[in-house]
This record gives structure tokens, C-alpha cells and sequence, in this order.
């Protein structure tokens, strides 16, 4: 019997992702929580032991992680950290455990904006990026479930919702990759903070954290409303966007402007948040279909076989930021000048949780 296509996609990665190569970063997190889920799913018990080899060398007793300095304050850092729960759940060693509570220590020293959120890391101060949201956002919301903290709760749903009305384009509906709220960066707008463009990828991010929060607040919680209207919101802007192919465009709303280009990470990251959302409940089933679409458009421009059998994805913006040295003016040069890779994580990681969801959504129809 052929294995899904996500446990698939987890397998090749498998292949060339071996103990003592993961470092202690958001993306390797990120494809090695989303082959987890894929294995729960699919009641695959052969992904565990893997995933646990990976993690096993990084945590200390102790529950010091290597690699990772809590006085960065860099929201990346928490991201690896979702899958500790599991880790500890399923072997029950504390030292995972303790590895989370350091993370959560950090949050709660990290620098914040006036608006009360968080810096997106010491170096980049008064700045707000879509993917913080996602980086520390559903590692909050489910500490905060298994500590019993509704004060968690009211934090990341705040965190949210203010950053959604400060970066949200009344015009598209789209939100802008980053804002400053002390308008010192160049990219900067005067009068918004916000960066120039739309840059799926971020969309992506948030739009994922959003929906992944709402898996650990109360059903009764007062805000969940609010996150789910924002979640509407977003998925209505979002599909007035997407391209004939099905998938979403690296500058989310310049189309064919020379040099842009079709990006399976956004795609991805955008099919498995409308997907989960119908699945869920937030949203109508009509906003299946475009995330169908969207997989079938990766599939079919960047997914490949080797000789071996094993899959690779390619149309993966390999980074996107603001600032630093040198200086990213986030102008539309900048965006679609970044390398273009091939298995990178950022994009195996959100297409295998996009397939998985692809997946559930096949079985209830």
C-alpha cells in the first residue's frame, strides 16, 4: 500500500536528515513537528524514533539546549520548541519538559513594543514580523493550556489581534511583512511603521499561527471569536490573490510584474491554513476547493521523484527579511532577488502539514 503523500514527503526528508545534523532553528523544528503530525495522523509508528534521535544529542539533562542563548530574545529560537511536548509526553523525560520551561522563561523577559508586542528579536528592537507570531504563538498557547496560565491565553490572542490592525491593508486585506513602531528603519512607512510589501510567505505565517492557537484555547474563551473573524477576514483577502495555477505569488499582489514568481512556501502555508479552517469549523467548506487547487499547482510545477524514490520540492524563497547588514530595504527588487532552493525546510515543512491536512479533508468527504 503507497504511503500518503505527507508520510512520503517526511520519509524523503528522513533520508538525507540524519541524527546530530539538526541545529536548535525554527526550521528544522518546523519539518520535524510537521512529520510528527503527519505520522500521528496516518498512525505511522516509524517517525518517533527519528524525530527523537534528532532532538536527543541538543537536550541536556538538565534541560539546557544546545545552540540556543536565551539572551538573543530572537522569537526563531521558540519555534523548535512545540515538538518538546510530544517528546515528553511520549518518552515522559523531564529534561524536555525543563527544555520548554526555558523557552518560556525567555518570553517572559522578551523585549516588547508600547502595543505589547513582542520584538521580533533583540537586534531588530520596536519591530513586529509576521512569522514572530507563529514562532512563539502556539508554543505559548499550549504551555499555557498545560500550566492551566490563562493569562497565556489572553497574551498571544492580544499579541494577534493588535498586530493584525497594525500591519493590515485596509485596501487588500493583506498584512505587510514587519512593522516598526519607532519608524526608524528605512523601510518604514511615516505614517503606518509597516514595510512596503506583501510577502506571502509572512501572510503564511501568521495566518498559520493564528489557526494553530485556537487548537489549545478554551472553547469558551472569550477571545476565540475574535481570532476566528480574523481568520475570515484573512482567507477572504488572501484567495482574491491567488493565481490560475492555484498557487500564491512570492509578492502576494504583483502577479506577473517582472521577476516574481510562483512560491510554494506561501502556497503551502495558505492551503493548510484555509484546509485546517474548514476542518475546524472557522471556515466556510468553500475555501476548500482553492486550497485544493493550490496543492495540485505545487504538485505539479515543483514536486519531483529521484531515482530512489524520494521527493524534492523546489520554489522555496530560501530567506526574507528587513534590515540588518547588509541592509534589506524590503523594496520589490529586494523580495524576488533572494535565492530560490530546492528541500528547503520553510517549504517541506508547511507543504507536509498542507498535505497532511489535505489528507483528513479527503477522508470526511
Amino acid at each position: 500500500m503507497e504511503l500518503p503523500l505527507s508520510l512520503r514527503m517526511a520519509k524523503s526528508v528522513e533520508s538525507r536528515y540524519r541524527p546530530g545534523m539538526m541545529a536548535w532553528h525554527y526550521e528544522h523544528g518546523l519539518v520535524l513537528y510537521a512529520s510528527l503530525r503527519s505520522a500521528d495522523v496516518h498512525g505511522d509508528e516509524s517517525v518517533y524514533p527519528w524525530v527523537y534521535s534528532m532532538y536527543d544529542p541538543l537536550i541536556a539533562p538538565d534541560g539546557k539546549i544546545s545552540t540556543y542563548r536565551e539572551g538573543e530574545y530572537n522569537l526563531d529560537q521558540i519555534n523548535a520548541g512545540k515538538t518538546l511536548f510530544a517528546l515528553y509526553d511520549r518518552s515522559g523525560e523531564e529534561r524536555f519538559s525543563a527544555a520548554a520551561d526555558r523557552l518560556h522563561h525567555q518570553l517572559l523577559g522578551q523585549p516588547r513594543c508600547k502595543c505589547g508586542v513582542f520584538w521580533h528579536k533583540e537586534i531588530y528592537p520596536w519591530q513586529i514580523w509576521l512569522d514572530g507570531l507563529y514562532m512563539e504563538g502556539p508554543f505559548t498557547a499550549e504551555y499555557g493550556k498545560r500550566h492551566d496560565d490563562y493569562l497565556a491565553f489572553d497574551d498571544i490572542s492580544k499579541q494577534l489581534m493588535t498586530s493584525y490592525e497594525l500591519l493590515r491593508d485596509k485596501d487588500t486585506g493583506l498584512l505587510y511583512h514587519a512593522y516598526d513602531e519607532s519608524r526608524g528603519m528605512r523601510w518604514s512607512d511615516e505614517k503606518t511603521g509597516c514595510s512596503p510589501h506583501f510577502w506571502s510567505r509572512s501572510i503564511g505565517w501568521y495566518m498559520m499561527a493564528a489557526i494553530d492557537v485556537l487548537d489549545f484555547l478554551p472553547a469558551d474563551y472569550k477571545k476565540r471569536g475574535d481570532i476566528i473573524g480574523i481568520i475570515n477576514q484573512l482567507a477572504s483577502a488572501v484567495i482574491r490573490f491567488q493565481d490560475e495555477s492555484g498557487m500564491w505569488w512570492q509578492v502576494t499582489d504583483e502577479g506577473t510584474r517582472g521577476g516574481n514568481y510562483l512560491e510554494t512556501s506561501g502556497s503551502a502555508m495558505f492551503a493548510y491554513s484555509l484546509l485546517k479552517g474548514v476542518r475546524s469549523g472557522y471556515l466556510d467548506v468553500s475555501y476548500a476547493s482553492p486550497a485544493l487547487k493550490a496543492m495540485d499547482g505545487i504538485r505539479e510545477k515543483y514536486l519531483r521523484e529521484d531515482g530512489s524514490g524520494n521527493l524534492h520540492l523546489g520554489g522555496i524563497c530560501s530567506v526574507a527579511g528587513l534590515g540588518g547588514n547588509p541592509y534589506r530595504d524590503g523594496s520589490y527588487r529586494y523580495y524576488i532577488s533572494e535565492k530560490i532552493g530546492v528541500d528547503d525546510f520553510k517549504g517541506v515543512g508547511a507543504f507536509i502539514l498542507a498535505c497532511t491536512e489535505e489528507e483528513l479533508h479527503l477522508k470526511q468527504v
